[in-house]
């Protein structure tokens, strides 16, 4: 039950980044990771922990939250898809001197 609810927030968490992000930080794209994470998701779900299939989906799990998340996170917005107003500054939105 910990496999599927893990695979799934990674799957989910790669659903709402952006996709420029994922090319970025260098890290392949972002259908590469959501076809690999939803492989995972769904051998989790299929087959018992003992089998081969979910270690490995495990593994790939295991490498996008310790290296692509932290990456993708590590760049400005964090990588989500809300990305503010064009006025916004470092310290919030640009007022004009109003």
């Amino acid at each position: 039950m910990a496999l599927i609810v893990f695979s799934g927030f990674a799957l989910f968490d790669a659903a709402v980044r952006r996709e420029d992000a994922y090319r970025a930080a260098d890290k392949k794209t972002k259908p590469f990771w959501l076809i690999i994470l939803g492989i995972a998701f769904v051998v989790n779900l299929l087959f018992p922990i003992l089998s081969f299939l979910p270690i490995i989906g495990l593994i790939a799990t295991i490498v996008y939250m310790v290296d692509v998340r932290p990456a993708i996170r590590a760049l400005p917005g964090g990588g989500r898809s809300n990305r503010g107003s064009s006025s916004d500054g470092p310290y919030g939105p640009w007022n004009g001197g109003r």
